[in-house]
């Protein structure tokens, strides 16, 4: 990820694109150029929007010292050719609004955003941070008709990281030895596992009281709705951002990272058909892998919760069977 431009760049052009311009985007945008790692697409129906932000991207260049290309665009005809795309369009929750609330309008924007993937990036891997997340992945797969292991939902690696952050706070210990692990669907219904989740190896129920275990535990499945709460308009943009431009490194560079994310499950957990957030290997293939594992009764009945509220909700409002 360290690598020089100039070195990485010799191995032949590589582009990811990144549709939808707001601060999720944006942010996305940023971090993948300060990773040196290919050239950036940025994409909205708002040229001028997206043109705006590429620009100044583009002359913090000489700041930050990467030296990729970032270009702005509303035309799906610049995606061609990108390894990877990130889908961040979508219209942003608001204070009162769940993820659900969004299902209607997102599922259009959804739709129209994979035809043009499907025809201009043909090849790609799709990462999907719009919301409802579990939800907009399975439509984006159906739209764009890709096999399912390139088709991935961003949602994982956000609800660890924010599981990890009030980890460190509650122990007073360094971020970077926390090691966070939350299945379930990107919502209420995500399961955080403390078992599997350890500090410098360590697991925190080890470290910490079940009662603080349970409010980190209730405090990560509401995280994106507290800053929903604080901010009064829009919703959390710098980590959902970074993590998909995390997810997309590990697929760029086939970095083979083991991180969770929403996949479609095919019998695993006892799901089937339904998109949900499980451990799984990201390479260039997109889901190189997806690990099972050994689970409570009780975490593994949460689990099966949360994907059959998903499915449950794929058959009564998208409409699919």
């Amino acid at each position: 990820m360290t690598s020089n431009w100039r070195e990485i760049m010799s191995r032949g052009s590589r582009k990811i694109a990144v549709i939808g311009a707001g601060n999720v985007g944006a942010t996305c945008a940023f971090v993948l150029a300060n990773m040196k790692i290919a050239d950036v697409v940025l994409l909205d129906i708002y040229e001028g929007f997206a043109k705006g932000k590429a620009l100044d991207m583009s002359q913090n260049a000489n700041v930050l010292n990467y030296n990729g290309t970032i270009t702005g665009t509303s035309n799906y005809e610049d995606i061609a050719g990108a390894d990877v795309v990130v889908v961040t369009s979508g219209f942003p929750r608001q204070p009162g609004m769940t993820r659900e609330d969004l299902i209607g309008k997102n599922a259009e924007i959804v739709a129209q955003v994979g035809a043009g993937i499907r025809d201009h990036a043909p090849d790609s891997v799709v990462i999907v941070v719009t919301n409802p997340l579990d939800l907009m992945t399975y439509h984006m797969q159906k739209v764009t008709g890709f096999p399912a292991n390139r088709v991935i939902g961003q949602a994982g690696v956000l609800d660890s990281a924010r599981m990890a952050h009030f980890i460190a706070l509650e122990l007073n210990c360094a971020e970077e030895d926390v090691s966070p692990m939350v299945l379930g669907g990107h919502g209420d219904t995500m399961v955080p596992l403390p078992r599997y989740t350890t500090v410098g190896g360590i697991p925190i129920t080890q470290l910490m009281s079940q009662d603080r275990i349970d409010a980190i535990s209730a405090r990560t499945a509401g995280g994106g709705g507290e800053i929903v709460k604080l901010l009064e308009r829009g919703s959390a943009f710098y980590a959902p951002g970074s993590a998909a431009a995390v997810m997309a490194e590990s697929v760029l560079n086939n970095r083979r990272r083991l991180l969770p994310a929403s996949c479609l499950m095919t019998g695993q957990y006892g799901l089937d058909d339904v998109y949900i957030g499980v451990p799984c290997i990201l390479g260039s293939n997109g889901v190189e892998n997806i690990f099972e594992l050994e689970l409570t009764d009780d975490e593994l009945n949460s689990l099966q919760t949360s994907g059959n509220f998903y499915k449950s909700q794929l058959v009564e409002i998208l409409g699919y069977n």
